[in-house]
């Protein structure tokens, strides 16, 4: 039975809005895509075992950790599609003269490029020779060459893999910088107290930093890696403290009035902003590095919490504040002029700038109130447009997102069932995976480089 003219329009009317919506969702993939550099056509990339060569007893465990490392680094990017290790060729290449690049073209791996070398330990030194060749390219193949030579240890196979690969990631990503030597430092209570721990961008080498006994939070690496922020909490009230990463030690920050906390540096590392109660209010203040030179660069009534400075341009700041009732998403020029609210509605929390300056995370609840629908999960905004996209779906009470230094991942924190692990995951949403599962892991960091 045919339907009626009637209910041919009647459902165009009902599918129109679904249209539109689906047309919205991809339209904001789209320059999700585009602005963190995921957007590009994927490079289809094969990574062949490297060849071990030599009979030294550490070779073995070298080798299995440095093809293990590579291989993951690479498919980590979001930029390749990655030949898996089942449709590669059974050979290991340990030189040019020894790769026969039809093997690897050639169905099923069809592979555009080819990653592939060999790796020895001589007098205690593990040494690796790597190449880069372009699969399609028989007259002239070869896109990189790099060779390393560094003192034999528990992990030197893991750091040397994660050079070769970020060499591979800057190559052929656009120029950009890979990630596979960034750190990510958090909070984490598995030691007893709540104290700032640090760890590897893929969730490896976790070790604690500070050792104080109290309750630390926020840590905020500096952009040269060489001081840590956070904020601890005392029988006085909150402080913000500063460790030397290089002195493995704390080193001294003027203690004041009230309570101050969320520090935040600036992008070339000689000021840090910080909220402070200390005329009343909590307000966000900014000082010199060394914590002088205070000025005071919000005044309105309700708290203002959480800034993060715009690290292109360093002359802007996002932050939380409580002006309108519920809190909300700002930006401002880093003097406290020119004051945007960026959210329009729910409860936003813990904002983050991308490395570009063109968008900030953040985790929002849109729908806040008893019985609304919906959860706080973490969003993404286009700063210029307004546009934003949800990345985060059911997986909890998710908060603290932090852009990693290439701009195409998020680490964030997620609570479910009352236990808070450190996530990570591509700018886009995808490939959402825990990097901590001992203790609680709270209030993520990554570092800038």
């Amino acid at each position: 039975m045919n339907a009626s003219p009637l209910g041919s329009k009647t459902t165009a009317r009902l599918l129109l809005p679904l249209f539109f919506l689906a047309a919205s969702i991809g339209g904001a993939q789209d320059w999700v895509h585009t602005g963190t550099n995921l957007g590009a056509q994927k490079i289809r990339l094969a990574a062949a075992d490297f060849k071990m060569v030599g009979t030294d007893p550490a070779l073995s465990n070298a080798q299995q950790t440095f093809n293990q490392v590579l291989y993951a680094d690479l498919t980590n990017a979001g930029i390749f599609d990655m030949v898996s290790k089942s449709m590669s060729p059974p050979v290991m290449p340990g030189s040019p003269q020894e790769i026969n690049l039809s093997q690897w073209n050639a169905p099923p791996a069809n592979a555009a490029m080819v990653a592939f070398g060999a790796i020895s330990v001589q007098n205690g030194r593990d040494v690796v020779f790597g190449w880069l060749f372009d699969a399609k390219n028989t007259g002239s193949p070869q896109v990189l060459g790099q060779q390393y030579n560094e003192a034999a240890g528990p992990d030197t196979a893991r750091h040397i893999a994660h050079e070769f690969a970020d060499a591979i990631i800057e190559r052929l990503g656009g120029g950009i910088n890979g990630i596979a030597e960034s750190k990510i430092f958090y909070v984490s209570d598995r030691s007893g107290a709540k104290e700032i721990w640090e760890m590897d961008y893929d969730g490896f080498n976790q070790h604690q930093i500070t050792h104080l006994g109290q309750i630390c939070l926020s840590p905020r690496i500096s952009p040269d890696g060489g001081r840590l922020a956070f904020s601890e909490l005392t029988n006085k009230g909150s402080e913000i403290r500063i460790y030397s990463m290089s002195l493995n030690r704390m080193v001294s920050f003027p203690i004041h009035d009230g309570t101050d906390f969320s520090p935040a540096w600036s992008p070339d590392g000689n000021s840090l902003a910080f909220s402070s109660s200390r005329s009343g209010d909590p307000e966000i203040w900014v000082s010199s590095a060394s914590g002088f030179g205070l000025r005071r660069v919000t005044a309105y009534r309700g708290p203002d919490v959480s800034p993060v400075w715009n690290p292109k341009t360093g002359n802007q700041i996002a932050w939380i504040s409580g002006r309108t009732g519920l809190p909300q998403v700002y930006i401002m020029s880093s003097d406290g002029t020119g004051v945007q609210r960026m959210t329009d509605t729910g409860y936003a929390t813990s904002p983050s700038w991308s490395p570009n300056g063109q968008f900030l995370a953040f985790a929002w609840s849109r729908h806040y109130g008893p019985g609304a629908p919906g959860g706080q999960d973490i969003y993404v905004m286009d700063i210029a447009s307004l546009r934003w996209i949800q990345l985060t779906h059911d997986i909890g009470r998710t908060d603290f997102p932090s852009w990693s230094p290439d701009g195409r991942h998020i680490v964030f924190q997620r609570t479910a069932h009352g236990h808070s692990e450190i996530w990570t995951m591509l700018a886009d949403g995808t490939g959402q995976h825990a990097l901590t599962t001992t203790g609680n892991g709270r209030m993520p960091n990554w570092s800038w480089k």
